[in-house]
């Protein structure tokens, strides 16, 4: 159980640290209106991942019961996802800014639409409920962990980055530093995929 769960709140929190959409929109305002103004995105964002992770579990746990044989190939294909991700994360070339045009701090609503239409939230929701939620029983609780998890992990994640643009707003523009952030989130999401697999032999 301890090795599920921290290998649970190391995927949640890189896949919340990992840069996207969300965490640019977040730091963007962050750095722009402060960390302060900028929670009510952090909260919308946090609160509209964990219905994702939900929504996802629900789906995906209905489906292992009717499918029990496809667990493992849903485990291995999720993990195989991540691995990708990993390495196009690796592999991704720095950015020129971080910093975009916001004429207003990001609202609560903005946090929680900017989640629930942005792909990869879904996607790694996917691959998270098909690593740790339905290779296990009671799916329920473990869902309800995840979602737990994943909520806490967010709302880390994304204050992570709108702090970074309130405090360090020029630290990740240089592009040693970004690949070196870059290729630290591709190990640690690697490594949750390895001690997953691991825990499943």
């Amino acid at each position: 159980m301890w090795t599920v769960l921290a290998s649970m709140i190391i995927f949640a929190l890189v896949g919340a640290a990992s840069p996207g959409p969300v965490n640019i929109i977040a730091t963007s305002s962050g750095a722009r209106f402060g960390y302060r103004r900028t929670l009510p995105h952090v909260l919308g964002a946090s609160l509209a991942y964990s219905v994702v992770v939900l929504i996802s579990g629900i789906a995906l746990t209905q489906t292992s019961y009717w499918l029990p044989k496809a667990t493992g190939l849903l485990s291995m294909l999720g993990g195989l996802f991540l691995l990708y991700m990993a390495l196009k994360i690796a592999l991704a070339k720095p950015s020129r800014s971080v910093q975009g045009e916001v004429d207003q701090p990001a609202f609560l609503r903005d946090g929680a639409l900017a989640q629930l239409l942005n792909p990869k939230a879904w996607l790694v929701a996917l691959s998270g409920v098909s690593l740790f939620v339905v290779s296990d029983l009671p799916d329920t609780v473990y869902l309800w962990l995840f979602c737990l998890v994943s909520l806490c992990c967010c709302f880390v994640g994304v204050s992570l980055w709108a702090l970074l643009g309130e405090q360090l707003g020029q630290y990740l523009t240089t592009a040693k530093r970004q690949l070196m952030f870059n290729r630290l989130m591709a190990v640690l999401l690697a490594s949750t995929v390895c001690l997953m697999w691991w825990e499943q032999l």
